[in-house]
């Protein structure tokens, strides 16, 4: 049996993904203990589902893993034309999870509110570099303040993937895949506040705890 499935609704997860589970000794950074990860076997893209896609079918995406991984994750977000809301949401995949063959606490629900580039933002230069940005992240705060896409007293910016978004036109980069596993492979887990985060983190804890 294999460790973990990864189910997620699109590219720019699946390479937040590969860039952090690529990096070694990549459970020391999430605090958890150690547990095999092969992005071949391990990580599923709902090609062509996105959010409402898994939100709907992840079950039928799941079932075929039911019989060769012990745990299983899905990820979406939570803003998407039609949501229902994060708490909706996490309550869907949960029934897709039991249905599907995880039953009790071997498979896990995260729901990124508002969206995966909620993940991005956290005060590191790997940030600028990844975006393009030419100078150092307070600067890049005080603009995105400037646009109003990044509150003085907010955490993360409200909007965070039109901040990216941004950040890109700027520097004339495109949006990739590669950006986020580029950035994943980079930035700390320990900076990363968001509470979908935690979520993925603390499941992990429970299945896979650090050796004594």
């Amino acid at each position: 049996m294999r460790d973990c499935l990864f189910l997620v609704a699109d590219k720019n997860m699946e390479g937040m993904l590969k860039g952090f589970f690529s990096r070694e000794a990549f459970h020391h950074a999430m605090g958890c203990g150690h547990f095999a990860f092969d992005f071949r076997q391990d990580l599923l893209v709902a090609h062509g589902q996105n959010d409402p896609g898994l939100y709907t079918r992840a079950n039928e995406f799941l079932q075929p893993y039911a019989g060769t991984h012990r745990h299983a994750i899905v990820i979406v977000d939570a803003e998407w034309s039609g949501s229902p809301g994060k708490d909706a949401i996490a309550q869907r995949l949960t029934e897709h999870l039991t249905s599907a063959g995880w039953l009790d606490d071997s498979g896990c629900a995260v729901v990124i509110a508002p969206e995966l580039e909620n993940w991005v933002w956290q005060d590191s230069p790997h940030v600028c570099l990844a975006l393009g940005f030419d100078g150092a992240f307070a600067d890049l705060r005080v603009a995105l303040e400037a646009k109003r896409l990044w509150q003085a007293n907010g955490a993360k910016p409200d909007r965070p993937k039109e901040a990216v978004e941004w950040t890109l036109r700027q520097s004339r980069k495109g949006r990739s895949s590669a950006i986020y596993q580029q950035l994943a492979m980079r930035v700390t887990a320990r900076g990363c506040t968001d509470a979908a985060f935690h979520t993925l983190r603390n499941a992990l804890l429970r299945w896979f705890p650090p050796a004594e």
